[in-house]
């Protein structure tokens, strides 16, 4: 596998979904998923619009920090985005992998999980 940093190998949807989450746009965020979308942040499930959206606009809002790409790759019909996170959270620091699952043009599964 090969593991670069160039965001623009990653399909159009989930480079918007990146940047929707970034700026917590939960509308344009949710126009990108699936209805039957889930999202795993960390073991924590979230499923339903109610639910996605608390997500994008909760997610983290409590803390200050700074989230550095480290790499994407695909693993088969996944595609992951590293992310390394500086900031005032418990711990300080996180390297974190984004697990994407497309289910056409929009993305049907994420899981983030410690990278």
């Amino acid at each position: 596998m090969d593991t670069n940093t160039h965001t623009e190998q990653l399909p159009t949807t989930i480079r918007a979904f990146l940047v929707a989450q970034e700026a917590r746009d939960a509308d344009t965020a949710l126009s990108l998923l699936t209805p039957a979308a889930v999202i795993t942040d960390i073991g924590e499930s979230f499923s339903g619009e109610d639910s996605l959206r608390s997500f994008v606009t909760e997610a983290g809002a409590e803390f200050t920090y700074t989230t550095e790409l480290t790499g994407v790759r695909r693993d088969g019909d996944t595609w992951v985005v590293g992310h390394h996170l500086e900031g005032d959270f418990p711990g300080g620091t996180a390297d974190l992998d984004y697990r994407f699952v497309l289910d056409g043009d929009r993305i049907a599964r994420l899981d983030i999980v410690a990278g």
